[in-house]
């Protein structure tokens, strides 16, 4: 029998949002260069075993940051091309670099 592998048609992921002035949607103060520093030490605490969906909850801009981060599942074409193109390449459990949108820096935690 032959096994076709087609491509996931929805996933399920968290984030961590980090704005900055001038980035859409964004009420931030921060300046894009403190954002960028701020999400990498953000990382790299998570790299050393932080859990991801507490970091959500203190650092998130945005409002899944309350809970844990969690998007929800969703299909493509409903996030913007880099958070999709970044969501859509994870394993489960696995996490993003740095990804950069228009409406700043995010860590994406695929979930399902």
């Amino acid at each position: 029998m032959i096994q076709r592998t087609e491509p996931e048609a929805q996933i399920r992921a968290s984030h961590i949002l980090l704005m900055y002035d001038g980035s859409m949607h964004s009420e931030a103060t921060r300046s894009k260069a403190e954002a960028q520093a701020l999400i990498k030490d953000i990382k790299e605490q998570i790299n050393k075993g932080a859990n991801f969906a507490k970091m959500a909850i203190e650092y998130s801009d945005c409002p899944s940051g309350r809970e844990g981060g969690d998007l929800g599942e969703f299909g493509r074409g409903q996030m913007v091309g880099e958070f999709e193109s970044a969501a859509f390449a994870l394993d489960l459990d696995q996490i993003s670099d740095v990804v950069e949108t228009p409406f700043g820096y995010h860590l994406i935690q695929r979930t399902a």
